[in-house]
């Protein structure tokens, strides 16, 4: 990459980048105001307008979305008659979950072997970093050869749907020829990919009740139906002896055709403990990219520690359903509701409520777009060729996208390789990737704008 004037520009603009992305992953903006201040996620959002702005972008806002977040956007001109390019990140990110967990403090930015850790460096906002570095990169080059809106999600990782709806409401904010989503990342470091499929994706919470109120274990248990066992009744329900999703109704033997995952690569990606047995049938593309997969995210329960010789009254589970291309959510959410509440035993009432959903996704990989993607990627990864990948993971926008703009050409890429660890203890960005993507970045928009 050193003979290339880009590239040379994004590695002397690296130790400003570390700096920024301390900054921004300094914000404890994740969107669920019940455990963090709002304050943190204004915060962050308005670093990146002010980030952009200093960039010389137009029209910076923030859009203040239907549910209760912002998201920020702004437009920096191209040349007359150019095409336009929208680019995507969030700025919200996951709790930190046990921050007794990491090795160093989560909302901190620190080096360590090589990797920057912090909570959303990889996801999502290192993707933020990489959009600023590509765009500085060209403008230093020459210039941004396109016109280029650029929007920073505040609530992607709730799944709230604040953005989409605002985009179907504001149907020209977002209009552009081309997409380019900042939210993925490579099958493994130094291999370039770009992610054709994303599973959609439904959360339901679930509530069981059994009693008025909790009884004596010792006086009345045996008789008295448990209102958490009869919830952990119904979440097994939810998976075959091997572990595959079961849910009534939902096709579950579809194939993935593409890259394929080794199932002892995959064992070390995951940190799979020696002797644990992967779950699930098939290949392991198959089970990640392209069949439907349940979750419990989490229980309500007494902790044990504190426990009382008690029979429980009632308990709730939060439950995510992961669902392939070619699976409505919608329908997917149907199905899962009925099957919890036919799976229920004893007569218990439960009670199912939606929380989030997102359609699944899937590019259209022979476009324009791809080629000058592709053409990028093999200057800023000399000796790899691009490989496209399916992603276990949901980005509700892209089908908002596709549908407002059927015309328009989707791309995706990011820095959530396995090594990231996103939504896990001690996530962290690989440097490496961030100057190799925002390199591939300013000459995909270079190629592109040619093309």
């Amino acid at each position: 990459m050193s003979s290339n004037p880009v590239a040379e520009t994004v590695a002397s603009l690296m130790p400003r980048a570390k700096e920024e992305l301390a900054a921004l992953v300094a914000f404890k903006s994740v969107a669920d105001f019940d455990q963090f201040p709002r304050s943190e996620s204004v915060g962050a959002a308005n670093w990146i307008a002010a980030a952009l702005r200093a960039e010389g972008f137009e029209d910076v806002a923030l859009l203040d979305t239907p549910d209760g977040t912002q998201s920020v956007y702004g437009y920096l001109p191209g040349p007359e008659g150019a095409k336009t390019v929208l680019l995507y990140a969030h700025y919200d990110v996951q709790p930190p979950l046990d921050e007794a967990g990491w090795d160093t403090p989560p909302f901190e930015l620190t080096e360590r072997d090589g990797r920057w850790y912090g909570r959303g460096a990889a996801d999502c906002k290192g993707g933020v970093l990489m959009h600023l570095l590509a765009l500085r990169a060209l403008k230093a080059d020459g210039g941004v050869p396109v016109h280029v809106k650029v929007i920073a999600e505040g609530s992607e990782e709730q799944g709230t749907g604040g953005l989409e709806r605002y985009a179907e409401q504001h149907p020209e904010l977002l209009a552009a020829d081309t997409v380019v989503i900042g939210d993925t990342g490579n099958f493994r470091v130094g291999l370039p990919t770009v992610t054709s499929t994303l599973r959609g994706m439904t959360l339901v919470r679930v509530k069981v009740d059994t009693l008025e109120g909790n009884l004596h274990s010792g006086q009345f248990g045996g008789a008295a139906p448990d209102a958490l066992a009869a919830l952990i009744r119904v979440l097994d329900s939810l998976r075959a002896e091997d572990g595959s999703t079961t849910v009534d109704g939902l096709a579950s033997d579809s194939t993935w055709e593409g890259l394929a995952y080794d199932e002892e690569q995959f064992r070390r990606d995951a940190k799979v403990l020696d002797g644990v047995e992967l779950i699930g049938s098939g290949s392991v593309a198959d089970r990640i990219w392209a069949r439907p997969a349940v979750t419990v995210l989490g229980i309500d329960c007494p902790p044990v520690v504190g426990a009382t010789p008690s029979v429980q009254a009632g308990a709730r589970a939060l439950v995510s359903l992961r669902v392939p291309p070619g699976v409505d959510a919608g329908e997917a959410t149907k199905l899962l509701r009925a099957h919890l509440e036919s799976h229920t035993p004893w007569g218990a009432r439960v009670e199912v409520e939606q929380i989030g959903q997102g359609q699944a996704f899937r590019a259209d990989t022979t476009s324009p777009a791809y080629q000058a993607m592709a053409d990028a990627m093999a200057v800023a990864y000399p000796g790899q060729e691009m490989q496209y990948a399916g992603q276990g993971g949901s980005i509700p926008l892209c089908n908002t996208l596709a549908a407002l703009y059927p015309e328009a050409e989707i791309l995706l890429i990011g820095l959530s390789e396995p090594e990231a660890q996103i939504h896990a203890v001690n996530e962290s960005v690989s440097p490496q990737e961030l100057e190799r993507l925002s390199v591939a970045e300013a000459l995909f928009l270079r190629n592109y704008a040619a093309g």
